[in-house]
């Protein structure tokens, strides 16, 4: 009976590390079949013998994306609903373009690590640790710099400069999402009561109200 027990949990603690990690692939590649009905956690594979060479490419990045806006920044994403080939393959990419003193807010990535470069310009960098330390790690990057952030953790890229700055991440998902916390916190749908937010943020509820209808 002992024994039978001990069987039971070695066998459960293998399946449990075996859930903690992503499979590996079972095929050469499972391009996602970004109009099929089954639903996954991800696409479901296009039959192989219909995957076309597009399927695997995408171009474009060499185009710098709008700034005309009040951040004064563009993200060009190339996920797997761009790039179905990315589908399985726990990587994506996009390009980001900064106007002078241009901001992406503050945001996590809820499913990916980013690592960023900078190709052009100079970008101040920063991302916050968990609670209770809430540690700002922030630094200045020049051309040729590499920084990374860690998964899930709120960060943010600033231009300093006053030039256009392009800069290139690479992400370990797929899919990896994005909230913004701005614009999570204040313009939810439905909205969050402004009550609670104002108790979180110590003001009073007709700041929360402004802050909503910015959002």
């Amino acid at each position: 009976m002992a024994r039978g027990l001990g069987s039971i949990a070695v066998l459960a603690l293998a399946l449990t590390m075996a859930l903690a990690t992503d499979h590996s692939p079972l095929q050469d590649f499972c391009v996602a079949d970004l109009n099929g009905q089954v639903m996954v956690n991800g696409f479901a594979c296009k039959n192989p013998s219909t995957v076309q060479v597009n399927d695997f490419y995408y171009s474009g990045l060499h185009m710098m994306g709008n700034t005309s806006n009040a951040l004064g920044s563009s993200v060009t994403p190339v996920f797997v609903f761009h790039l179905p080939g990315l589908n399985t393959l726990g990587i994506s990419l996009a390009r980001l373009d900064f106007a002078p003193w241009g901001v992406i807010p503050p945001h996590t990535h809820p499913r990916a690590t980013e690592i960023l470069t900078v190709l052009e310009g100079q970008i101040q960098v920063g991302f916050v640790t968990s609670n209770p330390e809430n540690r700002h790690i922030s630094k200045i990057l020049n051309k040729g710099d590499v920084f990374v952030f860690p998964v899930n953790l709120v960060h943010y890229q600033r231009n300093i400069g006053k030039t256009y700055a392009v800069a290139m991440v690479a992400l370990s998902s797929q899919n990896p999402g994005v909230i913004p916390i701005a614009s999570a916190v204040f313009g939810s749908n439905p909205d969050i009561s402004t009550d609670i937010l104002a108790k979180a943020f110590q003001v009073s509820d007709d700041i929360i109200s402004d802050m909503q209808l910015k959002f």
